[in-house]
Order: C-alpha cells, then structure tokens, then sequence
C-alpha cells in the first residue's frame, strides 16, 4: 500500500517557460508595421510563401497519415474506406440480430 495513496495523489508539473527578455511593445510595434507596410503594397509577402511552409507539416508528424500518402491515398480514398467500413459494419450487426434475436 506504500506505493499508492488515494489522498496523497500528485498533480503533474507544469510547463514554465521564463523567457530571458521580452518586450511586448517592441513585438506589437512590429507587427504593425509589418500589417501596414503589407497593406500599402511596400512589403511584398504573398502568403503563398507560408503556405508551403505549413501545407503538410501534420500529415508528416503522423505516421498512419504519412503511410497511406505513401500508397498514394488521398482524402476521398479515406472517407470512402471509413464509410465503406460503416456500411459493413451496420449490415453485420442487422445480420446479427435478424438471426439470434428475432
């Protein structure tokens, strides 16, 4: 009973992150100008340079994601897989009960 304790439980620590400086006036005068300077047409940063920076990040973070992209599956192969699964899935608990229950 020493190793567990139903009153003693112990909250998990959390994440302190204390930067070293930072200045939250500096940042947002910042990212004014930058709004500014993207509205007048100064700054040329078409977003479609962040877009290929963040177009599948998190199909490469995931491994089931990453091997069906592998097989060359898109996101219509999948939903079909997932309904065909459900279908399947519905008519085998009819069958079930059509020949144990009725």
């Amino acid at each position: 009973m020493a190793l567990f304790s139903f009153y003693n439980v112990r909250k998990p620590r959390q994440f302190e992150h204390k930067p070293i400086y930072w200045n939250p006036r500096k940042e947002a005068l910042e990212e004014r100008t930058r709004k500014i300077k993207r509205e007048l047409g100064v700054l040329d940063e078409p977003l479609e340079e962040y877009k290929s920076d963040i177009k599948g990040k998190f199909i490469e973070g995931t491994t089931h994601l990453r091997k069906s992209r592998m097989k060359g599956d898109d996101f219509r192969i999948r939903k079909y897989k997932n309904v065909k699964l459900g279908v399947i899935v519905i008519l085998l608990i009819v069958v079930f009960w059509v020949l144990f229950f009725k």
